[in-house]
């Protein structure tokens, strides 16, 4: 495994993204505890979570309470792991995603995320989405609030466009970290806020690191090149998954990313760490270098 810094600790370059272990079409807890563990085995020191990466209206924190076990019961050491977490969106129940950024409701979420981990304060706290009913600038706050009140020990933002990250930067200077969207093979309109992210020193996690590059690769031979795409053509010739392919393009983008690909099994995120020992030729990047169908 290779490393990367995120504020003032280094973590590995390839994260853990835990909410498909909690929504729809979960695995079981084994598994899910397993995949964490599989992920620690390999070397990852990232965990990302949310409190709202639950399926049911009733299960609020479901996916911190079960990073919060799977450490637990790992019979290594887990002191370096950096378990970062968000706030400000909710499921009701039905499918739907919902965006809450009053600072008073993003404190008390805080809190409670810190007591569902287990933590006296929260490694790196996230602003999940940018909530168009509040000023940025007051949610914003609520985490120099946090910050402030040792709450939390880093602040993050996410699903934001290069306006929002300056402006949090101003407000929050040192004390933020990290900016989260979404970027991939398919979909790379991101790029602006991972120029940014760059150039003011923050790390940037792009969600979905895999958009455009199907799992279900995993089942049969790596790569085959008859899946039609650059990173499929180049995995083939490399013996590896295009998965692998995608984090190693990810990772050439910019020494600030650090992705964090979803899993659902233990193989999974095992195939995705080893994207880690990977470095593509300058001949391989130009052959990728064509967005992949959204």
């Amino acid at each position: 495994m290779r490393y990367r810094t995120l504020a003032d600790t280094t973590v590995s370059v390839i994260g853990l993204g835990a909410m498909p272990l909690s929504i729809e079409n979960r695995p079981d807890e084994a598994r899910a505890v397993a995949t964490v563990h599989a992920a620690l085995d390999a070397g990852i020191t990232l965990i990302d979570t949310a409190d709202s990466y639950h399926w049911h209206a009733d299960e609020v924190g479901h996916n911190e309470l079960l990073i919060a076990r799977a450490l637990a019961g790992y019979g290594g050491d887990t002191s370096g792991v950096l378990v970062a977490t968000k706030g400000g969106r909710g499921r009701p129940g039905d499918g739907s995603w919902t965006v809450t950024g009053a600072p008073a409701h993003l404190k008390r979420a805080a809190e409670a995320s810190a007591k569902r981990l287990g933590v006296e304060s929260i490694g790196l706290y996230q602003l999940h989405k940018p909530d168009p009913s509040v000023p940025w600038a007051e949610s914003v706050g609520a985490l120099r609030e946090l910050l402030d009140a040792g709450t939390i020990r880093a602040a993050g933002i996410s699903n934001v466009t290069t306006a929002q990250i300056r402006q949090a930067h101003a407000i929050l200077g040192d004390g933020l970290v990290s900016v989260q969207n979404q970027y991939s093979p398919a979909l790379r309109t991101g790029e602006p806020e991972l120029r940014l992210s760059t150039r003011l020193g923050l790390a940037f996690l792009p969600w979905s690191p895999l958009g455009g590059i199907s799992r279900s690769s995993l089942d049969g031979p790596p790569g085959p090149a008859s899946a039609g795409t650059a990173f499929h053509r180049v995995a083939a010739a490399r013996g590896v998954s295009p998965q692998q392919i995608a984090l190693a393009w990810l990772l050439a983008r910019s020494p600030a990313v650090l992705p964090i690909p979803g899993a659902g099994r233990p193989a999974s995120i095992t195939d995705s760490a080893r994207a880690a020992e990977l470095t593509l030729s300058p001949e391989e990047l130009t052959q990728l270098e064509e967005p992949l169908p959204g």
